[in-house]
């Protein structure tokens, strides 16, 4: 069982990467209250489990997707027991097929390794080369659990403080969709 640490409502007193102090940086400029908990690394949504208990909601998954090309890229955001239908993903979006795209490409572009893929990252993408893209409903309900950038930490915010503050401070208009 994965080890959670207590609900804190102040960032860390140490930054693990550039973009985990990014995140927090623009939590506290734009005033977005947030809870969140220290892990173990947790990697899988079977790790998540334990950690939405803590925070009282459920944590996304986050995919990073790309065309075959490698030339368009996608964050998508659903819940964390729907399953990955490219077939579905693709034709809501009227895209071609989709597949994941590789853990130096997350890096790269968000700054952040497998497992650790989170919307808030879209602080890292200033040339906005990634789209973000937010299943209906893992958007649906008050609190937003997501990763703050590292396998080793994760967080509560209000899905609408996501959408409306964060994402368009970043230069992030999120496409809803429904699958």
């Amino acid at each position: 069982m994965i080890s959670v640490s207590e609900i804190k409502t102040s960032e860390p007193d140490i930054f693990k990467t550039e973009l985990h102090s990014m995140v927090y940086d623009t939590l506290k400029r734009l005033e977005i209250p947030f809870e969140r908990v220290d892990t173990d690394e947790a990697i899988t949504m079977e790790d998540c489990v334990e950690i939405g208990k803590r925070l009282n909601t459920a944590i996304v998954k986050t995919l990073f997707l790309c065309n075959r090309q490698k030339t368009s890229f996608y964050l998508f955001v659903t819940t964390d027991n729907k399953p990955f239908v490219t077939k579905d993903f693709s034709r809501v979006l009227r895209i071609s097929r989709v597949s994941f795209a590789s853990p130096e490409m997350l890096f790269d572009m968000l700054g952040t390794k497998v497992g650790s893929a989170t919307a808030l990252s879209c602080v890292f993408d200033k040339e906005n080369k990634v789209k973000i893209i937010l299943d209906k409903d893992a958007v649906s309900s008050k609190w937003y659990g997501c990763s703050d950038g590292t396998t080793t930490g994760y967080m509560r915010l209000k899905t609408e403080d996501l959408i409306y503050k964060y994402l368009p401070f970043a230069d992030h208009v999120p496409a809803i969709i429904e699958i």
